[in-house]
């Protein structure tokens, strides 16, 4: 007798799982800060577009108790890099499978070259998102602090050269997808 309600509690758990002994997971998560259109996300060889704004992700097919998966970015969205965190497992190690998805705008770096400077005391600063840069005696290129897609920068002389006068060409400009290099400061002397 007490075999069969050993049975029953089993048989009754199998069916709980649904029916075929293991339990399903849906491979999902969150997401933090995706502002573009463009990602896909991969899993155990299914995909899934995801657009922007979005704040959670579910992959449309579910895995069964046990089943590794390892959850990818198959592609970036436009102007931004996305990782995955507590992206891999087997399922079944947690109560449910929650990836955190999290993409950050792309920055690239301004800069140019820089010719004629032979004096000292040299200052470049990009008035739009500030900060500054010493540039030394001598110096034939430069690279300030990387600026985020879609922000502008406006790079000028903020302190010239001991005897000389700098100009800056190419200073102001909407940052895109590549780094920006042709910011070039020409320096003369004085007369």
């Amino acid at each position: 007798m007490k075999r069969m309600y050993v049975a029953g509690a089993v048989a009754l758990a199998l069916a709980a799982c649904g029916g075929g002994g293991k339990a399903q997971f849906t491979i999902g998560g969150t997401i933090t800060g995706l502002i573009y259109d463009g990602m896909v996300l991969a899993s155990n060889g299914q995909t899934l577009a995801v657009p922007k704004n979005s704040t959670t992700f579910a992959m449309p097919k579910q895995i069964s108790y046990g089943d590794y998966y390892e959850i990818t970015i198959a592609t970036q969205p436009a102007h931004q890099d996305c990782v995955v965190s507590y992206g891999r497992d087997s399922a079944g190690h947690t109560a449910a499978i929650n990836a955190l998805v999290t993409c950050a705008v792309q920055a690239h770096p301004i800069g140019g070259k820089i010719t004629g400077l032979t004096g000292t005391g040299l200052v470049l600063t990009n008035g739009s998102l500030g900060g500054t840069l010493p540039a030394a005696a001598n110096a034939t290129s430069y690279a300030m602090a990387s600026v985020a897609y879609g922000s502008t920068y406006g790079v000028t002389v903020l302190t010239q050269p001991t005897g000389q006068t700098c100009t800056v060409q190419n200073g102001t400009g909407t940052m895109g997808d590549v780094e920006v290099n042709n910011i070039d400061v020409t320096c003369v002397n004085n007369p």
